[in-house]
């Protein structure tokens, strides 16, 4: 499918048909493109929890207010994000680089996130928010149907998936085959609106 068409065409789907199974490769190949996502300086910070077993959808749709597409999909993916990964190995983000811009790029990376938690949850959430659109837009590629879900109990979430302690929960994103057509788009703003050249 066309980008532009995957893009004008992707709704929130919430119903699915809960007796379709996505293929091991399927999933795969969603995933090798989701990890494409950029992040900054590369830290590749975002994890990525699928669930797949009907039991572990089951449950974290008693944890998403009973949302029936989080049972009904045939894959979730728990979309997490490591706090800590601009500090762990920072090099092998850069590997295939001279070592002289290496290591200048891990002294940067180090000034910009140590000792801030706040721009180290950030830069979480950005990074799972691109890889979200990213794993949306090729699924829908892939004749794919997805709906991104915010509304559910991220402490119990966390439990349930046993989230590290330096990581963070971002959003779901469940993926399947739709059963029912979204509701008509409820009608986007004028670019006059929400598009400012220059300056507000």
């Amino acid at each position: 499918m066309d980008t532009f068409d995957a893009i004008k065409t992707r709704r929130s789907a919430k119903s699915f048909d809960k007796n379709h199974k996505m293929t091991t490769d399927e999933i795969t190949q969603l995933l090798e493109l989701a990890v494409l996502s950029p992040t900054s300086y590369n830290i590749q910070n975002w994890r990525f929890v699928i669930v797949t077993e009907q039991s572990l959808k089951d449950k974290l749709s008693e944890l998403s207010h009973g949302q029936p597409q989080v049972s009904e999909s045939s894959l979730v993916i728990v979309l997490c994000a490591d706090l800590n990964s601009w500090d762990k190995e920072p090099e092998r983000y850069w590997a295939t680089i001279p070592e002289e811009s290496r290591n200048a790029l891990v002294t940067s990376i180090r000034n910009s996130y140590s000792n801030k938690s706040e721009q180290q949850r950030d830069e979480a959430m950005r990074s799972c928010g691109m890889a979200a659109q990213t794993i949306m837009l090729a699924a829908k590629s892939m004749g794919y149907d997805t709906c991104p879900m915010k509304g559910f109990d991220y402490q119990a979430v966390g439990k349930l998936i046993n989230l590290p302690d330096d990581h963070v929960i971002s959003m779901m994103v469940v993926v399947g085959k739709k059963s029912k057509d979204p509701s008509p788009r409820g009608g986007q703003l004028p670019l006059s609106e929400v598009v400012f050249e220059n300056n507000f």
